[in-house]
């Protein structure tokens, strides 16, 4: 049997001659999207046809009508990311459709991220760098930008999974008090040397002077932090996303920087990607940038060949290694 893969997107590292270099790609038809985005719809609907693997990425919404316009022969869904709420993996299930996503290999690149929007959001940096290009600065003065000490300071961690342990793990060298919320208890992070204690979230919320969300994107944390919980939220407290963008209420997070209730927020993540809420894009208080935690050349080239990996064991009948499904 000839497999029909199709790949949504251009991915670095060379995805389609990892495919041809084993035995079930090499006689594969290959549908590439060369795209640097997510693919027209109808496109995506039409290339999918006859599929039997599909390697789209997080942009790509993977439900249903998609599973049925490829139809029955389709067996794996070898996403690139290690989030997958862009997957019906319901429909998949239903289907008998395999799921995998790319996890691990990124958790410290966008722990890195975490805490570079922390440290932006805490300082003026933004404020800063930008009066120092436009040739505004006028030079040293003690009341110049004046930001917040982020030593022995008490962090939540929303989600302790691998990326909310790295960044407890970090901020230890700050000798932050740690706070976390998780679904399950995590005895090995409550142990030295992170020795996080564990929180309900509100109560974290209300303690905590930096809130780092780190939870996947379900039907339960969609607007997880709303303007309830935004009001919770300790005053002039610090929110960083580098989760998935619906797990905050964009427009009350914009009255929560609006009204000073919160020092500032850093996102890298939005609602509804590439759209930034217009009350965010220009707002003095908000550290935002293009969803770039897994950007650097090794996380990325190393995602590639996880997710073609997934994809090829699944073509060959075997087992893959990160199904999520």
């Amino acid at each position: 049997m000839t497999e029909r893969i199709v790949v949504t997107t251009r991915l670095p590292g060379g995805a389609i001659e990892m495919i041809r270099a084993d035995p079930v790609g090499r006689d594969a038809e290959i549908v590439h999207l060369d795209e640097p985005t997510k693919p027209d719809r109808a496109l995506l609907l039409e290339s999918v046809r006859g599929a039997t693997g599909l390697l789209p990425h997080i942009p790509d919404r993977i439900d249903a009508e998609v599973m049925d316009a490829a139809g029955p022969g389709l067996r794996i869904i070898a996403n690139y990311g290690a989030g997958y709420d862009n997957i019906d993996v319901a429909a998949a299930r239903e289907r008998g459709i395999m799921v995998t996503n790319t996890p691990d290999v990124l958790t410290e690149a966008t722990a890195d991220i975490a805490w570079l929007l922390v440290l932006n959001a805490a300082r003026e940096t933004l404020a800063a760098n930008r009066d120092l290009r436009v040739g505004s600065w006028p030079g040293w003065h003690p009341e110049q930008y004046i930001g917040k000490d982020l030593v022995g300071r008490t962090l939540l961690i929303v989600g302790m999974g691998r990326i909310g342990t790295a960044v407890a793990r970090r901020a230890t060298g700050w000798g932050m008090r740690i706070l976390y919320t998780a679904r399950t208890r995590k005895p090995e992070a409550e142990r030295p040397p992170i020795g996080a204690e564990w929180s309900e979230l509100d109560d974290g919320l209300a303690r905590a002077d930096v809130v780092s969300l780190h939870c996947p994107l379900t039907p339960e944390t969609h607007h997880l932090m709303d303007a309830t919980r935004l009001g919770m939220m300790k005053e002039g407290a610090i929110l960083v996303n580098t989760a998935r963008g619906a797990v905050i209420d964009e427009a009350a997070l914009v009255e929560a920087l609006d009204g000073g209730r919160l020092h500032a927020a850093g996102l890298d993540v939005f609602e509804r990607e590439p759209e930034i809420h217009p009350g965010l894009i220009d707002h003095e208080r908000a550290v935002l940038l293009p969803h770039i935690g897994s950007a650097t050349e090794e996380t990325r080239v190393a995602l590639t060949g996880i997710a073609v990996r997934n994809l090829l064991c699944a073509l060959n009948g075997a087992e893959p290694p990160n199904r999520v499904d």
